[in-house]
């Protein structure tokens, strides 16, 4: 038998941190044609709600262009339609280019909203009834509908009808956030928010599955059917299981042992000419990263490649934390080196770094740290304060 390749650790997280661009010298202003190309080349980043220094997107756009601001994503998406907000495994500004494709999750969350027929009896009317306002009187928020409604006692967050309708037509593909006002989502027809040119094109469900395959595959470097199927989270896993084998049986993917953390191996595909690509070695950077970066948000893909385990503490009892609330993680070339623990005070114009804790056997010497305070300052000018304080004993023991 055929041993299979072997890529080691080292060569799988170079290949892995260079496909989500993590590993060249950050160039590039962070705006327009090049904050494109880095969404493009990312395929999508994760929106979310907590704001101790800066929402999840922004963070992950800054690790890579440090003179991206906070408004610039705003500004591809409502004023240049570069983007579009939607679901992956979470909430997402997706590149405009892959909306076609959302039309499969589009059908498929039709096809289960009308299977659950309670939810249909509890929304009779409301749907039509938000789609007229939505055509007479132009976008609205969440806060625009159902006015005097009673709310669920049990439904979709204890909403009222009219808001569940605005979600499900928004999720079924007939409405777009048009912008946020703050975070509050301000929805519109889609037809007046996505661009006709992209709106008008239609796959097939199998060109929607061998697409959504094949860039997850470029942008993964290596995996399993199951981590295929999770990136985009726009198939099942059994679709991402039958493509892989078919493309296996043709000759398109291969095979190879990937060199975990610990020294394991794990079988993985991968494109035929991955195996001869030498990926640049990650610069030695410090950056401090988003919990929810893609390089991170598969927790246990990190832990196996990295040997990092991370845990978001948001809802564990304070005095049942490990770390803190929400802390980041810190990578340093192709290693992770610890995770810090800070807030941005703006009300005192200040990045306040509560504790920092290594991983097992790194120590921030004096060279370290100076790279950690030039990361800090980037960090405090993403999120407009012009101070960084640390607490006493901030840096921690392992």
């Amino acid at each position: 038998m055929t041993s299979l390749p072997v890529l080691t650790n080292k060569e799988a997280r170079a290949l892995f941190l260079n496909r989500h661009g993590l590993t060249d010298a950050v160039s590039g202003q962070g705006k327009g044609r090049d904050l494109q190309g880095l969404v493009d080349q990312l395929g999508f980043v994760q929106i979310d709600s907590i704001n101790t220094v800066a929402r999840a997107h922004h963070m992950i756009l800054h690790a890579r262009q440090p003179a991206y601001r906070a408004k610039n994503i705003h500004l591809l998406h409502d004023r240049d339609r570069g983007v579009f907000e939607h679901w992956t495994h979470d909430a997402s500004m997706i590149s405009m280019a892959h909306f076609p494709h959302w039309k499969l999750k589009f059908r498929r969350h039709a096809a289960r909203a009308a299977e659950r027929g309670r939810d249909d009896t509890e929304l009779a009317g409301k749907l039509d009834d938000v789609l007229a306002q939505i055509t007479d009187r132009g976008p609205c928020c969440s806060a625009d509908v159902g006015e005097g409604e009673a709310r669920s006692s049990g439904g979709w967050w204890e909403w009222n009808p009219s808001k569940v309708a605005l979600e499900r037509l928004w999720r079924t593909g007939r409405l777009s956030v048009l912008r946020r006002d703050g975070f509050r989502k301000v929805y519109d027809l889609t037809e007046n928010v996505i661009p006709a040119e992209v709106s008008g094109i239609d796959y097939s469900a199998a060109e929607t599955i061998d697409w959504a395959c094949r860039s997850a595959m470029d942008r993964l470097g290596f995996a399993t059917s199951g981590e295929l199927a999770a990136f985009w989270d726009l198939i099942t896993p059994a679709e991402a299981r039958d493509w892989c084998r078919a493309a296996h049986g043709r000759g398109e993917i291969v095979e190879a042992n990937i060199t975990q953390a610990d020294g394991s191996l794990r079988k993985s595909y991968l494109w035929p000419d991955t195996l001869s690509e030498i990926a640049p070695v990650p610069t030695s950077r410090l950056r401090i990263m988003s919990p929810f970066d893609p390089a991170l948000r598969d927790r246990k893909r990190a832990e196996r490649l990295f040997g990092f385990s991370y845990r978001i503490e948001v809802f564990v009892p304070e005095a049942k934390r490990k770390y803190g609330y929400y802390v980041f993680p810190i990578l340093e070339g192709d290693r992770l080196v610890g995770r810090v623990d800070m807030k941005a005070d703006r009300d005192r114009d200040r990045l306040g770094v509560r504790a920092l804790w290594p991983e097992a056997g790194v120590t921030f010497g004096k060279g370290r740290i100076v790279k950690l305070e030039a990361a800090l300052a980037r960090t405090a000018r993403l999120a407009e304060v012009s101070n960084i304080s640390f607490e006493d004993h901030w840096l921690q023991s392992h």
